[in-house]
């Protein structure tokens, strides 16, 4: 039996050192925990965003945990500085591989939380993908759909592409587009619509409602109405008013066309 400050056969590491590692790495592992809770709750009582506030979280924490874990490397007997250079080694050979996307996604994880072209909870769009910011994190931004799906974007992808954000502004315009045959009377279809507007209670009244024509169509004279909202009412307010121009106009004996073509059959002489 091997006493407890031998070192074990091929090892060189004694049984009290293992079981300190062990120790260290669950205790630390409990500690970066409380820590990096008590570090969240202090942010938040600042006036930063909630983004920064996730993104400095999660860099504390996992600072901590490298913390952690060069303690138990340590008690193992093995000197920090070494792991220290066999890491940078590590590091080194695979950015010579071309495989720089972890400090390019750090990088862009940075600015994107130091400039917030977002917060969470906000809906962009982001490389081609809609949905509600669920977190950002060292590496990737997360999204999750209307269909509660999650994306997760890296940060590089996130910081180089365009971002549209639709939930910054607190006012967005409402367009509805419906179109009517030729021959109805325009300007009472378009009175009615914009009676239609200025009677649905969430509609603003700055900037005043419109419509537009934006098209002769084949088939139809196009128009769009265009209603102010808060950005909150912008899906309700579409619904509604989407709906509602089309009960208006069939009440009203307004025709909305549907595309058509004409097909002429020519008899050729036999």
């Amino acid at each position: 039996m091997v006493a407890p400050d031998k070192p074990l056969p091929y090892v060189g590491v004694t049984p009290i050192q293992i079981v300190t590692a062990v120790v260290i790495l669950v205790v630390g592992w409990i500690v970066a925990k409380v820590l990096t809770a008590s570090f969240k709750r202090g942010l938040k009582k600042t006036k930063l965003p909630e983004l920064v506030v996730e993104f400095l979280t999660r860099f504390f924490s996992a600072l901590l945990y490298v913390a952690v874990i060069l303690l138990a490397v340590r008690a193992l007997g093995i000197g920090v500085g070494s792991v220290v250079v066999g890491l940078s080694a590590v590091i080194g050979l695979i950015l010579g591989f071309g495989m720089q996307d972890t400090l390019t996604n750090l990088a862009a994880g940075v600015w994107i939380a130091a400039l917030r072209p977002f917060n969470l909870g906000d809906v962009v769009t982001i490389n081609g993908h809609t949905g509600k910011v669920r977190s950002i994190g060292l590496m990737g931004t997360e999204l999750l759909t209307a269909d509660n799906v999650l994306i997760t974007i890296p940060n590089k992808l996130v910081w180089g592409s365009p971002i549209v954000n639709y939930t910054r502004m607190p006012t967005r315009r409402v367009s509805v587009d419906v179109g009517i045959a030729y021959g109805t009377d325009l300007e009472r279809a378009m009175k009615l619509a914009v009676e239609l507007m200025k009677n649905h209670p969430k509609v603003l009244n700055e900037p005043e409602p419109s419509v537009v024509v934006t098209a002769l169509a084949d088939s139809s004279i196009n128009l769009q109405l265009r209603a102010w909202a808060k950005t909150e009412d912008y899906w309700a307010i579409k619904g509604d008013l989407t709906r509602g121009i089309y009960e208006l106009y069939t009440r009203e004996g307004i025709e909305i066309p549907f595309p058509q073509m004409d097909v002429h059959v020519k008899e050729m002489p036999g």
